[in-house]
């Protein structure tokens, strides 16, 4: 049968609303109770969303914060040091005790016989057994997972570092991407102004009117260029936001930093130095040094640990009965002494060595390397700002305006567009090499935090 349910606000207190359940069946106090449910649970739930970030006016600074924060190649290196933290807990760890108790003598035809628990029949031994390890075993497991942790730490800062350098990147890829959309669509708005004025032109008689056409391909060439960049910037924003891990209306971000300004490079420290100081270099010398603790800790292994046990014995009658025991265990070395677990330690050893030594060498690369981009990328900055972008903006300017009074063709002005939007937009790639290529030093360099 069917049944109906009205739920009032009236009655019952629910987050400053007061609801009161009016049915006629028991389905319908279920109802009403899943409507409670669904009212009380809803404004929790919309509370422990975390807002989405506003990236609409987006800094450098902003955007290495968020990716710090929500990136979750980070995240996973933060969860590999809370392994390593609990692997020091249980190498630091004593070996714990072992209690036995056993019972013997039991003879199935007499039966443990009768009266109290120590009046039977049967033989009771308490055991307690500790083992002694010797040779430092307890200190090298406990330094061998400490300076595991430690590069693990390293770890941590060595993809933060890697982090800065892509974000970095992805940043001035936006921005780049940013001003080649504004200068097609200046340049696109240039030509649709020139094309008026030479329709204008033509009219009256002053122009060819092939002249025109070759002025409307232009025009259209133009406007396929702004649509490109329109996609490039769709494309550095969809970038960007994957690195940051926000999940929102990417055609909103917007990079709002200017260029970074030129920096002396010629005099740097001695990059053999820096690079000692990088987080990578850094985890891979704390990996060597839990490798020769890992060696020790093998040859240890041929120091025989003992086991020390007490007993106390309980026998069936009188109590002179009760006797105790001492108890002493040695290994015997007789058929293997370790040698697979000292061989495959100093192996661990040698490859550690040979880590360090590719890590260093990958490491003095990517510093020269940068060094050497910076200074080239540098030049070819200076230069657009301080000649090629003056020199066409001049010439630019020239034929704009002699086209506009009738002093100049419009294949001359056509030209001089071309190279001065050339010029623009191989300014614009000049600019963003700087900033990665400044970026990309920065990070080669990049210290240890709190070094």
């Amino acid at each position: 049968m069917p049944f109906r349910a009205r739920v009032t606000l009236e009655s019952i207190p629910v987050q400053g609303y007061k609801v009161k359940f009016m049915s006629k069946s028991s389905k319908a106090l279920t109802a009403a109770a899943l409507a409670v449910a669904w009212l009380t649970a809803g404004p929790v739930l919309a509370q422990s969303a975390p807002p989405a970030p506003a990236l609409s006016g987006l800094s450098l600074q902003q955007a290495l914060a968020l990716a710090q924060e929500r990136n979750p190649d980070l995240r996973l290196s933060a969860i590999a040091v809370r392994n390593a933290e609990a692997a020091v807990l249980s190498a630091s760890a004593a070996p714990n005790p072992t209690l036995s108790i056993q019972s013997s003598s039991i003879n199935p035809r007499t039966g443990v016989g009768s009266g109290g628990l120590r009046d039977k029949n049967i033989d009771t031994t308490v055991r307690l057994d500790q083992l002694i390890e010797r040779g430092g075993k307890r200190e090298l497991r406990t330094e061998n997972a400490r300076r595991l942790v430690e590069a693990s730490r390293l770890d941590v800062n060595d993809t933060r570092r890697q982090l800065t350098l892509a974000t970095s990147e992805a940043y001035y890829d936006l921005l780049a991407a940013q001003e080649r959309l504004a200068v097609t669509q200046e340049t696109t708005q240039l030509f649709d102004s020139t094309l008026e004025a030479a329709q204008r032109r033509r009219k009256a008689g002053d122009i060819a009117g092939a002249d025109v056409e070759r002025l409307q391909v232009d025009v259209l060439r133009a406007r396929n260029d702004a649509r490109l960049a329109q996609a490039d910037l769709a494309r550095a924003q969809l970038a960007l936001a994957q690195l940051l891990n926000v999940c929102c209306d990417t055609a909103g971000i917007r990079a709002t930093d200017p260029w970074p300004g030129f920096e002396a490079s010629d005099n740097v420290a001695d990059i053999d130095r820096l690079i000692e100081q990088r987080p990578d270099v850094r985890a891979a010398q704390a990996r060597l040094e839990a490798a020769q603790a890992a060696r020790q800790l093998a040859l240890a292994s041929r120091t025989r640990d003992v086991s020390v046990g007490v007993q106390f014995e309980h026998a069936p009658g009188d109590n002179a009965n009760n006797t105790y025991g001492l108890a002493v265990q040695i290994p015997l070395f007789v058929r293997y002494n370790f040698e697979g677990e000292i061989r495959s330690a100093e192996a661990n050893l040698d490859t550690a060595r040979e880590v360090l030594d590719k890590t260093r060498i990958v490491a003095r690369n990517d510093a020269s390397r940068a060094l050497q981009d910076l200074q080239a990328a540098a030049d070819r900055a200076r230069r657009f700002e301080q000649e090629l972008l003056v020199a066409a903006k001049k010439s630019a300017d020239a034929a704009e305006f002699g086209f506009r009074n009738g002093a100049s063709a419009v294949m001359d002005v056509l030209d001089a567009r071309r190279t001065y939007r050339a010029t623009q937009l191989d300014a614009v790639t000049a600019r963003a090499d700087y900033a990665r290529a400044l970026s990309a030093w920065r990070t080669a360099v990049m210290k240890e935090e709190g070094k």
